[in-house]
């Protein structure tokens, strides 16, 4: 394996998690579930009624989602580091965390224009609220992508095939 291959498996700090174990991947599991379940909310919030308990619990999920989103950002910046620069895995990794960066703002905005709504607590969430939630979800879908090929094609933060193939052998029996 290659200097800047092996590089990229490994953390810079013992704050991204140990070998073979990152964090960013279980902190990501936050934010996405969190502005997943606002968006089903929002959407429930027209199907009964009254719908503000659902449009108000919509408002904490987004929240939620961005310290959440805030969390897995310190960490994932982190393991970018390990990345060597001028290479594709960065270049992916750079798109992934400009893709979040907008995402997290796009929820950011959201959350202040739900804050800023008068009597929002009464009924369903509006149209234009619910239209930026999907659009956030779909750009998140992009970056979760990204996500994915930065582990899954290019190893990063990956064991290596030699440390993997650990859970691959065969048990022996003592006798």
């Amino acid at each position: 394996m290659d200097e800047p291959t092996r590089q990229a498996k490994q953390p810079v700090t013992v704050l991204a998690g140990p070998y073979g174990h990152p964090v960013h991947p279980i902190l990501v599991t936050v934010p996405i579930g969190a502005w997943v379940a606002s968006l089903v909310f929002d959407v429930a919030s027209h199907l009964v009624s009254p719908g503000g308990f659902l449009a108000q619990g919509s408002v904490w999920l987004i929240a939620l989602g961005g310290i959440g989103a805030l969390a897995a950002a310190s960490v994932g910046f982190l393991d970018l580091f390990a990345i060597p620069p001028r290479t594709p895995a960065f270049r992916t990794g750079l798109v992934h965390m400009g893709l979040n960066l907008a995402v997290t703002a796009g929820y950011a905005a959201g959350f202040a224009w739900r804050l800023s709504e008068p009597g929002r607590e009464a009924g369903p969430v509006p149209a234009g609220q619910i239209v930026l939630s999907a659009v956030c979800l779909a750009v998140l879908a992009v970056s979760g992508y990204l996500g994915g090929k930065l582990a899954f094609r290019y190893g990063v933060r990956v064991a290596d095939e030699h440390t993997q193939a650990e859970g691959f052998g065969t048990a022996r029996t003592t006798g």
